[in-house]
């Protein structure tokens, strides 16, 4: 929950269960859903789009910076942190487990 990257996407599971039970408690006319649902997209496109091509980036920069002579002012810089969106494979997985457990719950109270 606290970092970024890897299978499913915790981020899109929690986003994802939260829309599914605010549906099931409220209603999918309601307000709070149509919110939660805009919410839900905003997250996921993000980890698929955004962070998931600023991590491609990283990577080659890294690769950049490891072949450069030992002199140069930014061959000892810290390597970039290159993990950090998801590829649709893994926000799928993530709003598909946030709907399981949204009903999980749902039908165990």
């Amino acid at each position: 929950m606290l970092s970024s990257g890897g299978m499913p996407s915790s981020h899109s599971a929690t986003v994802m269960a939260l829309a599914t039970a605010i549906g099931l408690q409220e209603g999918v006319g309601s307000a709070s859903f149509a919110i939660a649902v805009v919410l839900a997209c905003v997250v996921m496109y993000d980890a698929t789009g955004i962070r998931l091509h600023a991590g491609r980036q990283a990577e080659l920069l890294n690769q950049i910076v490891c072949e450069l002579p030992p002199e140069h002012p930014v061959a000892n810089v810290r390597p970039l942190r290159d993990s950090l969106g998801h590829t649709p494979l893994q926000v799928t997985a993530g709003a598909i487990l946030g709907c399981l457990v949204a009903f999980l719950l749902r039908s165990s109270t």
